[in-house]
């Protein structure tokens, strides 16, 4: 319930703010920074945000971040003209700041709640939840934001961090090996020797940072596009940005049909449907047709949320609950920071590059990297089956 708050302030304000930021500006690369600004602060938050998760209370950490944002989320409303950016900038580096150090507490407070063959279920319903967040928070706010303009957006994504505080006040402390030790501190080189142990230790979970490296450099040029496809190629402005965002969110729904039966080669699924969400996207790169582009975005997400669900399943099977935190935390940090790197230079591409031929790229990119993995994956279990026959 605090994630649907929490989620759907943030997709109000985040539609109003692309479109504003279009509107002032007329430029992708804009977009592209502002999209970029609020990832790569996870570089140093989130690794930092893992270690807290795994030493302190995670509902306090979730509660704290969601206050402490209170007052930037509402800062955009002092954005009038193009001189203002900045305030832009400025207010969505410390609102992802807060998320980085939010996002491993949350992940790895999951495994604390539930039973572990139902760590499936439970990964297909977040995918629900980000369906909701997706079609009540970035279709409605296009509408909002269309009809009363973008101010009364940003005020409602500041109430919205209140509201998900107090939903998560009255939950108990039910934190599992949460004693700071006298000689626990953050250290990153102890960090990457842990996770260096646990990937060896599991061949799934090699891949599954292989995919939080690779992907998200593509992921980006698609986040960019979505607000570019929807002003500049279909001319929808502020609903258009809406729409298309809200098909994405129909996809995820639709796709807990499916994740939650999937109970055995989450590796395998995850890697297929990769590939032809890569597949979809290079369709949507060559679509004119507005009806044909929503139906995408649905096909699209569909397997996106699948494909996540295995992966996310896949770390919280193959980790030990004492090192979620940390795992989740670099995770988080990897992939936001090349998500962010990434959605920079898709703006600076957008300049010199049409935005359907930039989509076929990032289409492509999905493709290829899906089969990539499917041969390390092969080539991982040739060398363990080997090693076994050695033995």
């Amino acid at each position: 319930m605090a994630g649907i708050v929490n989620g759907i302030g943030d997709r109000f304000s985040q539609v109003a703010l692309l479109t504003l930021l279009l509107e002032l500006t007329g430029s992708g690369f804009a977009v592209g920074i502002a999209l970029a600004i609020r990832v790569v602060p996870f570089l140093i938050f989130g690794p930092f945000g893992g270690f807290l998760a795994d030493q302190f209370s995670r509902k306090k950490i979730m509660m704290i971040t969601d206050l402490s944002r209170i007052v930037f989320a509402i800062s955009f409303i002092f954005v009038n003209n193009e001189s203002h950016i900045w305030i832009i900038y400025a207010s969505s580096f410390v609102l992802a700041a807060g998320e980085a150090i939010y996002a491993p507490a949350r992940k790895s407070f999951i495994p604390l709640l539930v039973k572990k063959e139902n760590i499936i279920r439970i990964n297909s319903l977040e995918q629900v939840m980000l369906g909701i967040v997706l079609i009540v928070g970035s279709f409605s706010g296009g509408i909002v934001a269309f009809f009363f303009g973008p101010d009364l957006t940003f005020c409602l994504n500041g109430l919205s961090f209140l509201l998900a505080s107090m939903i998560i006040f009255p939950l108990p402390v039910i934190d599992k090996n949460h004693q700071i030790k006298k000689n626990d501190q953050f250290n990153i080189f102890h960090s990457i020797k842990t996770i260096k142990k646990l990937m060896i230790a599991s061949s799934t979970l090699y891949i599954v940072f292989l995919f939080e490296f690779i992907v998200p450099l593509f992921n980006g040029i698609d986040n960019v596009l979505i607000s570019i496809y929807a002003v500049q190629e279909f001319k929808l402005d502020d609903v258009g940005v809406g729409l298309f965002y809200g098909a994405l969110g129909i996809g995820l729904m639709l796709s807990f049909i499916i994740a939650q039966r999937i109970h055995q080669h989450l590796l395998l699924v995850g890697l297929t449907t990769l590939i032809a969400e890569g597949a979809f996207l290079i369709l949507l790169s060559q679509i004119h047709t507005v009806a044909i582009a929503f139906i995408l975005y649905i096909a699209i997400s569909f397997l996106s949320g699948i494909c996540n669900t295995c992966f996310d399943s896949i770390v919280m099977k193959e980790t030990p609950s004492e090192n979620q935190g940390l795992v989740f935390g670099l995770l988080t940090t990897m992939s936001n920071t090349i998500i962010g790197i990434s959605m920079f230079a898709a703006g600076i591409i957008l300049e010199a590059v049409k935005n359907r031929v930039l989509g076929f790229i990032g289409g492509m990119g999905f493709v290829l990297t899906g089969l990539f993995l499917f041969v390390v994956y092969f080539i991982k279990i040739k060398q363990k089956e080997s090693f076994l026959l050695n033995d």
